[in-house]
């Protein structure tokens, strides 16, 4: 029974950096997010998405593929996961690769830019200044 129990017990990776604290942030689903891109513009957000990887970009994509936001990290927030100094970038405690997280679910905290003038499908908005990653 035991062993039933901790087989489907997932550790969450939780990475964190101080370049927020004493910043609120507001808990928005994607979705809302993606509706309401200007209203949020240069506000703080906790949010939840499918995080998607390759060589150039990163983004953040709800449950329809229309509700996306890039996903820009930054030198003046260091993640580290929490209670370690790996940080989420470390290659060296990852086999040479990045930290494991490609397609999978997470939970991001940071500031949100929108961008009126974009690309041609591009997302219309960024999460930047990441302080929090929840794996």
């Amino acid at each position: 029974m035991l062993s039933l129990l901790t087989a489907c017990r997932h550790d969450k990776k939780i990475y964190i950096s101080d370049c927020n604290d004493g910043r609120g942030f507001k808990k928005i689903t994607l979705v809302n997010l993606a509706d309401s891109l200007e209203f949020y513009n240069n506000k703080f957000v906790e949010v939840t998405g499918q995080y998607r990887q390759d060589k150039a970009t990163a983004v953040l994509v709800g449950d329809k593929n229309n509700n996306t936001i890039s996903v820009e990290f930054s030198n003046e927030c260091p993640l580290y996961l929490s209670g370690t100094r790996i940080g989420f970038f470390d290659y060296d405690n990852n086999n040479g690769q990045l930290t494991p997280a490609n397609n999978k679910t997470v939970i991001l905290r940071g500031e949100i830019i929108y961008h009126s003038r974009q690309k041609i499908n591009t997302p219309k908005a960024s999460i930047m200044h990441i302080s929090y990653v929840q794996l």
